[in-house]
C-alpha cells in the first residue's frame, strides 16, 4: 500500500478511501472534513477585513490565527489516526507463546487502543474550538459570505460526529471500565457543546441570510 500524504490529489485520496484498504479510514476522513471547516472559516475571515470591518479586526485576527493552528493540528491528527490504526494491528500480531509474550502483547494492545481513542477525542476538541470561532464572528463577519461560515459550522459538527463514532468503536474493546466511562462522559460533553454551538451559530447565520 502506498503512503497517504497531504500531497495526494483529491482524486487519489478518494480512490484510496473507497478501496479495500483500511487507511485512510473514518478517523482520517473526519480530520480532512475538519480541515475544510478551518478553510471555510479562514475564507470568511479573509473577506471580513479592511476599513468596513476595522472594529472587529482584533477578533478576526484571533480567529484567523486559531484556524491556522487548528489546520496544522488536523493534519497531525490525520497522520495520527492512520498511525494509531497501524500500531493497533501490529500489536495484535505480536507473539503470544510464552507468558512474557502474552503480557507484552496485552500491554501493547492496551496502549494502542488508548492512542486510537485519544486521536479522535483530540479531533473533537479541535472541532469544538473551530465552531466556537465560527460562532464568535457569526454576527459581525462579511454578510456576503455568511453562508460559507454556516458551512464551516456544519463541517466541524460532521467531523466531530464522525470522530465520535471512531471513539465509540474503540471504546468497545477497552477492558478498563472506569477509564471507559471517563472517555464516554468526556465525548458526550464535547458533542453536546459542539451541537449547542453549531445550533446557535446556525440561527444567527440563517437570520442574517434572510434579513
Amino acid at each position: 500500500m502506498s503512503e497517504i500524504t497531504w500531497q495526494d490529489s483529491i482524486e487519489s485520496f478518494v480512490s484510496k478511501a473507497s478501496s479495500s484498504s483500511p487507511t485512510p479510514g473514518g478517523g482520517s476522513v473526519a480530520a480532512l472534513v475538519a480541515v475544510l471547516g478551518t478553510a471555510m472559516t479562514s475564507m470568511v475571515g479573509n473577506l471580513s477585513q479592511g476599513e468596513k470591518f476595522a472594529v472587529i479586526e482584533p477578533q478576526i485576527s484571533a480567529v484567523m490565527y486559531t484556524m491556522n493552528r487548528l489546520n496544522e493540528e488536523c493534519r497531525e491528527l490525520f497522520d495520527g489516526d492512520i498511525a494509531s490504526f497501524n500500531n493497533y494491528m501490529s500489536a495484535l500480531k505480536l507473539p503470544k507463546e510464552t507468558e512474557a509474550e502474552k503480557l507484552a502483547r496485552k500491554q501493547a494492545i492496551y496502549e494502542a487502543a488508548i492512542n486510537a481513542i485519544e486521536v479522535p477525542v483530540q479531533l473533537m476538541e479541535v472541532c469544538r474550538t473551530g465552531i466556537e470561532c465560527a460562532y464568535s464572528i457569526a454576527e459581525s463577519s462579511n454578510k456576503n459570505v455568511i453562508s460559507d461560515l454556516g458551512i464551516s459550522a456544519i463541517l466541524f459538527e460532521a467531523a466531530a460526529q464522525s470522530a465520535l463514532l471512531t471513539v465509540e468503536i474503540n471504546l468497545a474493546s477497552l477492558k478498563d471500565l472506569e477509564l471507559k466511562q471517563q472517555y464516554a462522559d468526556k465525548v458526550s460533553t464535547l458533542m453536546q457543546q459542539i451541537s449547542d454551538l453549531k445550533n446557535k451559530a446556525s440561527r444567527i447565520i440563517q437570520d442574517r441570510i434572510e434579513g
